[in-house]
C-alpha cells in the first residue's frame, strides 16, 4: 500500500466519532448509508421469519399450528415488510446512498440533511407500521385490497396504511437527492454516457420514485379517510369504486416492480464488467432500455388486473405494452451475456451473484411474458404460478442482486476483504435454495393451487415439501453473509482501494474512502468501463 493510501486510511470515514451523536446526527452519505443497511437488514430477517413459519405451515395439507384468519395475518406480515421496507429501498437507499457521489465524483448528495431525514422517516414510519401489522393482526396482504381493506376488516388497517403512507416521503427524498445529484454534481468529463450504468439505473428509478409514490401516497390514504370518516372512495356502499382502488394502487405499484429491479440490473453491469474484465456491450444501448424500462413502466399498469372486468380493449392494450417493456429487460440480458465472450471471466462471489441473477431474472422475465397473455393470465391469475413468477424477479432478483453488491463493493465500504470461499457458498446456497423454493410452485400454480391458501389436497403435498425444504436452502445463503461479513471488519484482510481491477472513480479513492470521497477533484477522461488488457490468468485479486 502506498503512502498516499496510508494517509488516506488514517482519516477515513469510519475514523471519526463512534459515539451515537455522530451516527445519529451524522450528513455524510456513506455513514447513512449503513444506518439504512442496518434498519434494512432488520426488516429483511423479520420478514424472512414469516415467510419461514408459512413454509412450514404449508408441509402438510390440513393445517399445521395457525388457522386461516393467523395464516392471513402471517403472509400479510411477510408482505408488507419485504416488499415496503426491503425490497424497494434495499439498492438505492443503501448502496445508492454510498456509490453514487463516489461514481460521479461529488463529495456528497445534493441534499446531506435531507438525506439524514429521508432515513428516520423510513425507520420510524417503518417500526410504526411493523407494530401496526402484528399487534393489530393486519390480514390484507400487502396490497390492501379494497372492498376488504376499508369495510371488511377487523386489523389495524388504518395505522398499516399510515405508515405505509409516511414511509413513501423517504422514498421521495431520495429519489430527489439522485436526480439532483446526478444532474448537478458529477466530476469534470464525467458527460452523460460516461457515467456507469449503476448511476443511471438509479436515476431512472429515482424518476418514478419521484413521479409514482405520490399516487400510492394518496391511495394509502383515502383508504384511511374511508375508514374513519366514511366518505365513498372505494366502497360501493358509499358510492365508491373498488376497481378505482386497483387502478391507483397498480399505477403505483407496476412502476414499483422497476424501482426494485432497475437498481439491481445497474449492481449486475458493474459486477459482469468487472467480472470480465471487459467493457459492457451495448453500453449506450444498455442506458437508454434503462430509461425505457422506466417509462414503458409507466403504461403497463393494468396487466395486473385482467381479471377484474376491465374493458377487454384495455386488457389488450396493456398486454401489448406489458409486451414492449419487455423489449428493454431482454436487450441487457442479451448484453451481458454478450459481455461474457473473450473475457478472462473470474468466478468470485460478486459474479457467482450476478450470473445467478441472469439466470433467476430470466425465467422470471420468459413467465412474465405468459402472464402478459390475457387468455394465460386469467387461467393463472391468484395461482401459485404468479407466487413463483414474482418471486423469481423480486427475490431472486433484486436479493441476489443486493447480496451481490454488498460483496462487490464490501472491500471499498470497509476496507476489508470476507473469506472468499464462504462468500462463494453463500452464493451457490442462494441460487440452489432458490430453484428448490419457487420452481416447484410453478407447477403448483399450472395444476390449479391457488395462493394464500393454508389447506390444499393431497395431491400437492410433495410440491409443497420440495418447496419448504428450499427454504432450508435458501435460508444458509441468506445467514451465512450474517456471520462473516460483520467478522470480516475486524478479521479479514485489509483491501487495496481496487481489489477487483474495476473501473468507476469509486475505485480511484481509498478503502475505506475520506469523509469528503477524493482528495482533489477527479477528473474523467476515459469511457465507462474503459477495462485494461493485462488481466492476470488466474484472476488474483490485487491493490
Amino acid at each position: 500500500m502506498s503512502s498516499t493510501q496510508d494517509a488516506f486510511t488514517e482519516s477515513h470515514y469510519l475514523s471519526g466519532d463512534w459515539g451515537l451523536r455522530g451516527w445519529l446526527l451524522t450528513t455524510d452519505h456513506k455513514r447513512i448509508a449503513w444506518l439504512y443497511m442496518v434498519s434494512i437488514t432488520g426488516f429483511f430477517f423479520l420478514a424472512g421469519l414469516a415467510a419461514l413459519l408459512i413454509r412450514l405451515e404449508l408441509l402438510t395439507p390440513a393445517p399445521l399450528f395457525v388457522g386461516s384468519d393467523s395464516y392471513n395475518r402471517l403472509f400479510s406480515l411477510h408482505g408488507i415488510v419485504m416488499i415496503w421496507f426491503f425490497l424497494i429501498p434495499s439498492i438505492p437507499a443503501t448502496l445508492g446512498n454510498f456509490l453514487i457521489p463516489l461514481m460521479v465524483g461529488a463529495r456528497d448528495l445534493a441534499f446531506p440533511r435531507l438525506n439524514l431525514l429521508s432515513w428516520y422517516i423510513y425507520t420510524l414510519g417503518g417500526l410504526f407500521t411493523v407494530a401496526a401489522v402484528i399487534l393489530g393482526g393486519v390480514d390484507t396482504g400487502w396490497t390492501f385490497y379494497t372492498p376488504y381493506s376499508d369495510q371488511f376488516s377487523q386489523s389495524f388497517v388504518v395505522p398499516a396504511v399510515i405508515g405505509v403512507f409516511v414511509v413513501g416521503f423517504s422514498s421521495i427524498l431520495t429519489g430527489l437527492n439522485f436526480i439532483v445529484t446526478t444532474h448537478e454534481m458529477r466530476a469534470p468529463g464525467m458527460t452523460w454516457f460516461r457515467l456507469p450504468l449503476f448511476v443511471w439505473a438509479n436515476y431512472a428509478t429515482s424518476l418514478m420514485m419521484v413521479l409514482a409514490t405520490p399516487v400510492l401516497s394518496v391511495v394509502m390514504l383515502l383508504i384511511a379517510v374511508e375508514r374513519i370518516f366514511g366518505l365513498g372512495a372505494f366502497d360501493p356502499a358509499l358510492g365508491g369504486d373498488p376497481i378505482l382502488f386497483q387502478h391507483l394502487f397498480w399505477f403505483y405499484s407496476h412502476p414499483a416492480v422497476y424501482i426494485m429491479i432497475l437498481p439491481a440490473m445497474g449492481v449486475v453491469s458493474e459486477m459482469i464488467a468487472a467480472g470480465a474484465q471487459r467493457p459492457i456491450f451495448g453500453y449506450k444501448g444498455m442506458a437508454l432500455s434503462i430509461l425505457s424500462i422506466a417509462l414503458f413502466g409507466f403504461l403497463a399498469w393494468g396487466h395486473h388486473m385482467f381479471a377484474s372486468g376491465q374493458s377487454i380493449y384495455a386488457g389488450l392494450m396493456f398486454s401489448f405494452f406489458t409486451f414492449v417493456v419487455a423489449v428493454p429487460s431482454a436487450i441487457k440480458t442479451f448484453n451481458w451475456t454478450f459481455t461474457l465472450p473473450g473475457g478472462r471471466i473470474v468466478y468470485h462471489a460478486p459474479m457467482i451473484y450476478a450470473l445467478s441473477f441472469i439466470g433467476l431474472f430470466t425465467i422470471g422475465g420468459l413467465t412474465g411474458v405468459v402472464l402478459a397473455t390475457v387468455g394465460l393470465d386469467i387461467d393463472l391469475t391468484d395461482t401459485y404460478f404468479v407466487t413463483a413468477h414474482f418471486h423469481y424477479i423480486m427475490v431472486g432478483g433484486a436479493v441476489t442482486a443486493y447480496l451481490g453488491g454488498l460483496h462487490f463493493w464490501w472491500p471499498k465500504i470497509t476496507g476489508r476483504l470476507y473469506p472468499e470461499t464462504w462468500a462463494r457458498i453463500a452464493a451457490v446456497a442462494l441460487f440452489i435454495g432458490f430453484n428448490l423454493t419457487f420452481f416447484p410452485q410453478f407447477l403448483l400454480g399450472i395444476a390449479g393451487m391457488p395462493r394464500r391458501y393454508h389447506t390444499y389436497p393431497d395431491a400437492f403435498q410433495m410440491l409443497h415439501v420440495l418447496s419448504t425444504l428450499g427454504t432450508g436452502v435458501l435460508a444458509i445463503g441468506y445467514l451465512l453473509p450474517l456471520v462473516y461479513l460483520p467478522w470480516s471488519l475486524r478479521r479479514g484482510p485489509r483491501a487495496g482501494p481496487n481489489p477487483w481491477r474495476a473501473t468507476g472513480l469509486e475505485w480511484r479513492t481509498s478503502s475505506p474512502p475520506p469523509t469528503h470521497n477524493f482528495l482533489r477533484m477527479p477528473v474523467v477522461d476515459a469511457p465507462p468501463y474503459d477495462y485494461p488488457t493485462d488481466v492476470m490468468p488466474d484472476g488474483s485479486r490485487h491493490d
